[in-house]
């Protein structure tokens, strides 16, 4: 049994859609449906077990795991109750930590490129101690998965115990279907994609940095195809015990992906561009980019969707009759 904790959000849904395609029913999910419509991300998902996490550690032992995917948190990168993240984040990640290590059981889990902060130290996912302590996240989110890949460096500098295979994975800006549920959080095309098929205007931030246009702030942008790839490759081929980027290696531009969306739409480019909110600016990546030279040297050798491909497939999906993967 493979357990997918986050199971009915972005991630997750997308990873047990991937696992039933190879076949794989015997999936135990862990989430909170809410009354946000996530549901919807599992309407199509054939399952053997659900838990809701608090209920996780009580039946953990019963459920015959044999490998976890850890995707569950409290991603809003605007997130204020430190105590919440803290436990929803941190401990519970721990904890599953933890318990894989006394199972012997190997375990996957999300970290975040929010844990890189403003890039001023680079995106090199060196892993050891001294270079993840060299890191500063900018928010409350990324501060949360950067005390866990510390967590994870520390036991293994220190020969503590582990699971088998322990691979955290730093995802970059991922968009794809299944995540309209995030609201604020949703990627700029999943936001904007009715506006842009309807011939509206899609509004961007202006820059408040020299030497970037307005638009121009870039990002590495990763098709949640490509995340999945990666995740369950490294569930299955991975190295033992580290934490590794997951992005395209290339950054492009938030105007790149607004006009990839309108072509993959049929209708001309229509940006404005507006002020940043106050409270964004300085918290504000203006670029990301992958170094993808670990993952490829572990064996990974698929190739990443650009923003033209990737959209496109996003857009498809958008388009067809059920938005749901």
């Amino acid at each position: 049994m493979i357990l997918i904790t986050g199971a009915a959000g972005f991630i997750g849904s997308n990873l047990a859609a991937a696992l039933n395609a190879r076949g794989r029913d015997d999936l135990v999910l862990c989430d909170w449906l809410g009354s946000d419509g996530r549901w919807m991300n599992l309407r199509k998902r054939m399952f053997r077990d659900f838990v809701f996490p608090e209920q996780l550690f009580e039946r953990i032992d019963d459920l015959g795991i044999t490998a976890v995917l850890h995707m569950g948190a409290d991603s809003s990168t605007t997130a204020t109750d430190g105590d919440w993240v803290m436990k929803t984040n941190f401990q519970f990640t721990l904890r599953l930590m933890d318990w894989c290590g006394r199972a012997g059981v190997p375990l996957v889990y999300a970290s975040s490129a929010a844990t890189y902060g403003d890039g001023a130290n680079g995106f090199d996912d060196e892993f050891s101690l001294a270079a993840l302590k060299r890191l500063r996240p900018l928010n409350l989110y990324g501060w949360s998965k950067h005390q866990i890949d510390l967590v994870l460096a520390e036991r293994v500098e220190k020969g503590l115990p582990l699971p088998p295979r322990c691979v955290g994975l730093k995802f970059f800006n991922v968009y794809g279907p299944n995540e309209a549920h995030k609201g604020a959080m949703t990627s700029v095309v999943g936001k904007n994609h009715a506006i842009a098929r309807n011939g509206g205007t899609v509004e961007l931030f202006k820059s408040h940095r020299a030497g970037f246009e307005d638009g121009g702030q870039l990002r590495d942008f990763i098709h949640v195809d490509d995340v999945v790839a990666v995740a369950l490759w490294c569930l299955e081929n991975g190295p033992a015990h580290t934490v590794l980027n997951v992005g395209t290696g290339r950054a492009q531009s938030f105007a790149e992906l607004t006009e990839a969306l309108f072509a993959a739409a049929g209708q001309p480019a229509r940006i404005r561009y507006v002020p940043m909110p106050e409270h964004l600016r300085d918290r504000y990546q203006y670029f990301t980019e992958a170094r993808m030279e670990r993952l490829r040297a572990a064996g990974y050798d698929r190739p990443f969707m650009d923003v033209a491909t990737g959209v496109a497939r996003y857009v498809e999906v958008l388009d067809g009759d059920d938005p749901h993967v």
